[in-house]
């Protein structure tokens, strides 16, 4: 029998790292946390972090992420767009796209010495690992993501 494919959410509400099986969220079921039951964000879309929420959510991941330093008036940040979405849905469970707006976020955007954007930096165990810098195709990412995961 093979074994079903795990998935981690974080509930933005309580904090709580759940484990959900990947096929009943493909299934199109909400899956609700484990200590608090509000419902869990999908992790097939990129998650929107903040000045806020960037400690809880990137650096406390139990997944790696894939941080998106954009701003809306970036054209070649609007580019990769449609390719970060997709590497959310098809990498969902293995790790984490976010997205920060660099225009209001600029605590962490000085922080990580963001000068240019899109900028995506990857982190693992809180730790940043790599940096893409420039629009990339979707291929290149995700083979910078692979090598994350090895």
């Amino acid at each position: 029998m093979p074994v079903a494919e795990l998935q981690m959410l974080r509930c933005p509400t309580c904090g709580a790292n759940n484990r959900v099986l990947r096929e009943r969220v493909e299934e199109g079921l909400q899956p609700v946390c484990g200590r608090c039951k509000r419902p869990l964000p999908s992790a097939a879309a990129p998650l929107t972090v903040t000045d806020a929420t960037f400690a809880s959510e990137v650096e406390a991941s139990p997944l790696p992420v894939l941080v998106d330093m954009w701003a809306p008036w970036c054209g070649p940040c609007r580019t990769i767009a449609p390719a970060l979405d997709q590497l959310a849905a098809e990498m969902a469970g293995r790790v984490r796209i976010a997205k920060m707006n660099v225009d209001e976020n600029p605590a962490t955007s000085r922080r990580f010495d963001i000068r240019s954007i899109p900028a995506l930096i990857l982190f693992k165990d809180g730790r940043e690992v790599d940096r893409i810098l420039g629009a990339r195709p979707k291929d290149e990412i995700a083979r910078h993501l692979e090598r994350l995961l090895a």
